[in-house]
C-alpha cells in the first residue's frame, strides 16, 4: 500500500503551501541522486517526495487526494505515477532546489538545459453505472504526435547544447550578464538535423494508437484520471506528455446516484400495500427480491446495505435506498368504485399515523445520516 503523501513529506493536513514546499525541498536535497550516487533506496525516496509534492502543491489535486486518497489517481497516478523519471522531476520542480546543486534544468546539473515535455491530450470516457460500480478497463483510440522514423537531432549551434544563451550588456553600473532560454531550441539544447518526409518542423507525425485505460470502481462524474506518457511525444530527448481522462457518467434508467448511495423508486398497488407481497428490483449487482410488509405506507424507505457504489477510498460500499410509492389508480370500473365508496367511513381506511411513523423530513434526515 502506498504511503500517505503528508507522511512522506512530514507535514500535517493543515500545512500551508510554503510549509509543503519547504518540506519537499528538505527531502529532495537529502535524497538527491548527486548526494547519494548509486543508492537506489535514496532515489526511490527522492521520487516519492516528488510525487507527494506534485499532489499537495496543486490545490485541485490536493482537494481530490484529501477526499478520495490514492484511489483518486488510479489509472495513471497522482503526478508522475509509474512513469516518473528524473528528467520529469527536474523539468517540473527544478526551481525548488535553487542553487543547492549548481542549478538544474535537467538531471545531474544540466547547466540550464531543460527537458522538453510533449503536450497533454484530453479525452472524455462514457461509463455506465455498472462499469463505475465494478471498475473497468477501457480501450480507446487516440491520435497523438510521435517522433517520425528517421528523424535525428543535433546540438543546437546557438547555445551549444546548454539550452540557455548568455548576453552581456554595458550599463551605467558596468557590464551585466543575463541568461535566458535559447530561442532556437526552446531550452532543449537540440535542433532537428534530419526531417523525414511528412514530418513537421520538429520531426513529428500524427499516429493513431489504442490506449488501455484502467478505471477503478467508484469514480465520479467529471473526475480526471491520468495515463502517464500517453500524450504527445516531444522532439529529441524530451519526454511524452500525459493522457488526461475525464469521466462522464451515463445516467441509469432506473437507478439514481447520490455519492456512493443509489436510489430506486418502487411503485406498488394498493392491494399489495395492504396485503403484503414480494417484489423484484434491480441493483448494480443483479436483481434481488425484497419483502413488502402488509400495511406498507407510501413514502417508506427500505435500505439495502452495501448494494450501492463501492467507495473509491476502499471504505466499503454505499447503500441502495428503495422508495416505496403506493400507486393510486386514476380510473375505476363501477364495481371497484362501489367498493371504495362503501369503505368511506370504515375505520380501517381512516388515516391513523402512529408515533413510530416518521415524517417526510425525518425520512430525509435519515437518508443523509
Amino acid at each position: 500500500m502506498k504511503e500517505d503523501y503528508y507522511k512522506i513529506l512530514g507535514v500535517s493536513k493543515g500545512a500551508s503551501a510554503s510549509e509543503i514546499k519547504k518540506a519537499y525541498r528538505k527531502m529532495a536535497i537529502k535524497y538527491h541522486p548527486d548526494k547519494n550516487p548509486g543508492d537506489s533506496a535514496a532515489e526511490e525516496k527522492f521520487k516519492e517526495a516528488a510525487e507527494a509534492y506534485d499532489v499537495l502543491s496543486n490545490p485541485e489535486k490536493k482537494s481530490r487526494y484529501d477526499q478520495f486518497g490514492h484511489q483518486a489517481f488510479q489509472g495513471g497516478g497522482a503526478g508522475f505515477g509509474g512513469g516518473m523519471n528524473m528528467d520529469d522531476i527536474f523539468s517540473q520542480f527544478g526551481d525548488i532546489f535553487g542553487g543547492a546543486f549548481g542549478g538544474f534544468g535537467g538531471f545531474g546539473g544540466g547547466q540550464g538545459r531543460r527537458v522538453v515535455k510533449g503536450s497533454n491530450l484530453r479525452v472524455r470516457v462514457n461509463l455506465t453505472l455498472d462499469e463505475i460500480c465494478n471498475g473497468v478497463e477501457k480501450k480507446i483510440k487516440v491520435k497523438r504526435k510521435v517522433l517520425a522514423s528517421g528523424a535525428t537531432f543535433k546540438t543546437c549551434p546557438q547555445c551549444n547544447g546548454k539550452g540557455q544563451v548568455t548576453r552581456v550588456t554595458n550599463t551605467i553600473l558596468g557590464r551585466m550578464q543575463t541568461s535566458s532560454t535559447c530561442p532556437s531550441c526552446s531550452g532543449s539544447g537540440q535542433v532537428i538535423d534530419n526531417r523525414p518526409n511528412g514530418a513537421d518542423e520538429n520531426g513529428m507525425i500524427s499516429k493513431e494508437e489504442t490506449v488501455k485505460i484502467p478505471i477503478p470502481a467508484g469514480v465520479v462524474d467529471d473526475m480526471q484520471l491520468k495515463v502517464s506518457g500517453k500524450g504527445n511525444e516531444a522532439p529529441g530527448n524530451g519526454i511524452s506528455g500525459d493522457l488526461l481522462v475525464v469521466i462522464n457518467e451515463v445516467p441509469h434508467k432506473n437507478l439514481q446516484r447520490e455519492g456512493d448511495n443509489l436510489h430506486y423508486e418502487l411503485y406498488v398497488s394498493i392491494p399489495d400495500a395492504i396485503l403484503g407481497t414480494n417484489k423484484e428490483i434491480e441493483t448494480v449487482s443483479g436483481k434481488v427480491r425484497i419483502k413488502i410488509e402488509s400495511g406498507m405506507q407510501s413514502g417508506k424507505i427500505l435500505r439495502l446495505r452495501g448494494k450501492g457504489i463501492p467507495s473509491i477510498n476502499g471504505y466499503g460500499s454505499g447503500d441502495l435506498l428503495v422508495h416505496v410509492n403506493v400507486w393510486t389508480p386514476k380510473t375505476l370500473d363501477k364495481k371497484q368504485k362501489q367498493f371504495f365508496e362503501s369503505m368511506t367511513d370504515n375505520e380501517h381506511f381512516e388515516p391513523k399515523p402512529e408515533s413510530s411513523e416518521k415524517s417526510f423530513f425525518d425520512r430525509v434526515k435519515d437518508m443523509f445520516s
